[in-house]
């Protein structure tokens, strides 16, 4: 009768709001950017799509501050009396009223949706692509008797026969080694950078003892913007020096590395774990405990028949938190709500002086001195961190879109983007979360018992946990990264090198080996016209 009372079946709301989201959301990158590719000039295609990521990465950014100004206010606002509520939103068993941002931004995103009604199905094409229906750089894989054989069947094509050219069309790509070996390199990637997102604001909480509140303003206000600017960046970067499809991947594969490697500092920028009576360190002030639930009970508390599964900590005035005010050996109190003090307090006491009882606040105590300083070194770290690795993704676009055939763009874009939540955006949370949770000190217990949310965090093991796995992936995908770049060169000649992205020839192949990417165009269906996906 507990579990069914205490059960919603409301999580399925959630659910399906956010399947519809992804649905309506999902079609913006492939064809987006395919449509950018198609009608930009060369040479500005990766600072427009660097633009259009820049621009997608801003919206977190309010999506953040608006969490934290939701984070603030408490979950059942106007259903309830404030007063009556006794934590405040600095209290780790506070609820924000994490509701409201999905009303705010579900309406801001209709009204988005609404000018995407009115962008023309073709715009004009630049005077340097009217006669080509393919970069320069992506003209080797396709002849000038192929492209006129593709045009004649521009009105003929059917979705049948669309749908019977799928397999060729995913044989084909999945038989570039290029896509293959960036496709695998940046799923690894995504994971490492996905899982460190995902947790992110509780490692901020649990290791520098920051409120949900201001972690989701510190994210938004300065982690946010300078994943933005990396982004911009790199298509700037991409744009001035006319880098060629080579100096893509080579700017790609050293970003990640540079980031990775400024994120082993971050080991060294931890805060030591909170003083926690019965977990952390005894009720006689000893480091180091072994069996945590029965170091819990003490003799200073044991005439008061406390429950072990309580989590509402107070702060004594030495600067140790209770789990509890019974589990401190608290016999009075003074105040209500916010305001209560404890008096009478027989635990606090046993650290200076066991004959001395002593008083306590409600709500956990602070973290130690240098804790402060240290989440600023974080801080800083942290940005530099995100604009570094955010300057590859503009550079690794450019080196997906100029490696492919032409009329598989959007295909391939969109196979890229399934991989990556398929098999990074839906596991790394999850794995990423059962190893975090390995670290913890004191689980909470359900309304109907059973094991809630974790309460206290081990703050070293969190640290080596949380950033270890992130950098083992992040190692991994740099090798990929390797093998991507070996490939790439292996293609080209050596003058090939210097030739920027809007060259007559590219890094992604030769003439020499012009003939071999054309002879295995029989697996490409031959229904094909320029801007085939788009238009349909």
């Amino acid at each position: 009768g507990c579990e069914k009372e205490a059960g919603s079946s409301m999580w399925i709301y959630v659910l399906l709001g956010n399947l519809l989201r992804g649905i309506g959301e999902t079609p913006i990158q492939p064809l987006g950017i395919t449509y950018i590719d198609d009608y930009a000039i060369e040479e500005n295609a990766a600072l427009y799509i660097g633009c259009v990521q820049t621009v997608a990465i801003i919206g977190p950014i309010f999506g953040f501050l608006l969490g934290s100004l939701c984070a603030k206010l408490y979950v059942d606002i106007g259903f309830v009396d404030l007063e009556s509520v006794t934590i405040t939103h600095k209290d780790v068993q506070w609820v924000g009223a994490w509701w409201l941002g999905y009303l705010i931004a579900g309406v801001i995103s209709v009204l988005a949706g609404i000018p995407f009604w009115f962008l023309p199905k073709h715009l004009p094409k630049p005077q340097t692509r009217k006669d080509s229906s393919t970069s320069s750089e992506q003209s080797k894989f396709i002849t000038e008797d192929e492209k006129d054989q593709h045009k004649s069947y521009q009105q003929k094509v059917k979705i049948a026969e669309l749908a019977k050219d799928f397999l060729p069309s995913l044989k084909n790509l999945f038989g570039n080694p290029v896509y293959s070996l960036y496709l695998c390199a940046s799923i690894i990637q995504f994971n490492s950078l996905i899982g460190m997102v995902t947790y992110k604001p509780k490692y901020i909480e649990q290791q520098y003892g920051q409120t949900s509140a201001k972690t989701n303003f510190v994210i938004g206000l300065i982690n946010i913007p300078a994943v933005a600017f990396g982004i911009f960046s790199g298509g700037l970067i991409m744009k001035k020096f006319r880098i060629s499809v080579l100096g893509a991947a080579k700017l790609s594969l050293g970003s990640s590395f540079f980031g990775y490697l400024l994120l082993l500092s971050l080991f060294a920028m931890g805060c030591e774990n909170s003083d926690v009576a019965g977990l952390t360190v005894s009720y006689y002030g000893t480091k180091q405990m072994t069996d945590y639930e029965q170091a819990l009970f003490s003799e200073c508390n044991s005439g008061c028949a406390c429950s072990k599964n309580d989590w509402d900590p107070i702060c004594g005035e030495n600067g140790v938190t209770y789990i509890s005010a019974c589990l401190a050996g608290c016999q009075a109190s003074n105040g209500s709500g916010k305001n209560t003090v404890f008096f009478n307090c027989s635990c606090v006491g046993t650290l200076e002086s066991p004959s001395r009882s002593s008083s306590a606040v409600v709500g956990p105590c602070q973290k130690g001195n240098d804790c402060p300083k240290m989440f600023l070194y974080f801080l800083v770290i942290s940005v530099i961190t995100s604009y570094t690795l955010s300057v590859g993704g503009t550079p690794g676009y450019i080196l997906l879109l100029r490696c492919i055939k032409p009329h598989l763009k959007s295909f391939a874009l969109g196979i890229y983007t399934l991989a990556i939540r398929v098999l990074a955006g839906i596991p790394a949370p999850v794995y990423f979360g059962v190893a975090i949770d390995t670290t913890c000190l004191k689980w909470g217990s359900k309304r109907c018992g059973g094991r809630g949310a974790c309460r206290l965090y081990d703050s070293s093991a969190l640290r080596h946990v949380y950033l270890g796995l992130t950098l083992v992936l992040g190692t991994v995908s740099i090798f990929f990264g390797v093998a991507v770049l070996w490939v790439l060169r292996k293609r080209s000649s050596p003058q090939d090198e210097t030739l920027s992205a809007n060259g007559e020839r590219g890094a992604c192949g030769t003439k020499s080996r012009k003939d071999n990417f054309v002879n295995s165009d029989h697996l490409i269906q031959t229904t094909y016209w320029p801007e085939k996906e788009t238009r349909l």
